[in-house]
């Protein structure tokens, strides 16, 4: 996928690093990269994550490492009267590489050879509360807490996302192709959107539109689309007393005979299934 560069050195001054906490209605699909390492933890959210070309659902408490120039999104929404909430730190190998040549480092220092693939973590409630406590601390505290947090991490259990090395191709045509792409099927993913449609947005005939979609996402464009409702409709099943019925239409689904063939495929459950089992 063809991604943004993001300049991480003009917004974080003239700090060693770049650490902040955001809240948002939702996570908007920004598909980027940066030479600099990057720490996500998802205090709050839901929705799905493309990490090169890999396609995952998150929710609260995902947190993943990436290493240099590994393209990325999180993209989702929560209800419409709450707030997805999310720490990002962001530090280069110059910074972390004063750090890596002890002893005492030869964990981090793999675990970062790593990143190059992206690593998912199943991290403990202390090391969640060092994240936030992060984006508050001041001078050298600021920076021992750093180190602190990839020495935790490393010894946690954890998982490489990409299943295969990503090399992104720049190209800033194609980057702003498949955000503004992505946009309208996050924003209209309820409503009816043809081929024809999505492809007339970027100017693509529908063949040569369905060849860029599935390269630069690793997915057909309907697979893509299906995703999204279906996550969607995840979310209401549990946090709604909707009908099964109503949560498939609001999703954009024209028969439930297909949301439930589509949801079955998705999930491994019927959606009556995964209400009963996700309900408190």
């Amino acid at each position: 996928m063809k991604a943004q560069l993001e300049d991480i050195p003009s917004v974080k001054g003239n700090s060693s690093f770049y650490a902040y906490r955001f809240q948002v209605p939702f996570f908007e699909f920004k598909w980027h990269y940066h030479p600099e390492y990057e720490l996500t933890y998802i205090i709050k959210g839901n929705g799905y994550r493309i990490v090169g070309n890999t396609y995952e659902n998150f929710t609260d408490g995902d947190l993943v490492l990436l290493g240099s120039n590994l393209p990325h999104t999180w993209s989702g929404k929560l209800d419409s009267n709450d707030y997805s909430d999310a720490v990002v730190i962001q530090f280069s190998m110059e910074f972390i590489s004063s750090f890596l040549g002890f002893n005492e480092s030869i964990l981090i220092n793999d675990m970062l050879k790593n990143s190059f693939r992206g690593i998912s973590f199943e991290a403990s409630e202390v090391i969640f509360s060092k994240i936030i406590d992060l984006t508050k601390s001041k001078g050298v505290d600021r920076i021992l807490n750093l180190v602190s947090i990839l020495d935790l991490l490393s010894k946690e259990q954890a998982r490489l996302i990409a299943p295969n090395t990503f090399h992104n191709v720049l190209s800033k045509k194609s980057e702003l192709r498949i955000n503004k792409v992505c946009l309208f099927i996050q924003n209209n993913f309820y409503t009816k959107i043809s081929l024809k449609q999505v492809a007339d947005l970027i100017h693509l005939t529908e063949s040569n539109f369905c060849k860029f979609f599935k390269k630069a996402t690793g997915k057909t464009y309907s697979d893509y689309l299906n995703e999204l409702r279906i996550n969607e409709a995840c979310r209401l099943l549990v946090q709604s007393e909707k009908t099964i019925s109503q949560i498939s239409f609001d999703c954009g689904f024209e028969t439930l005979s297909y949301f439930n063939r589509v949801f079955l495929n998705k999930k491994g459950f019927t959606p009556s299934t995964y209400r009963k089992e996700n309900l408190i």
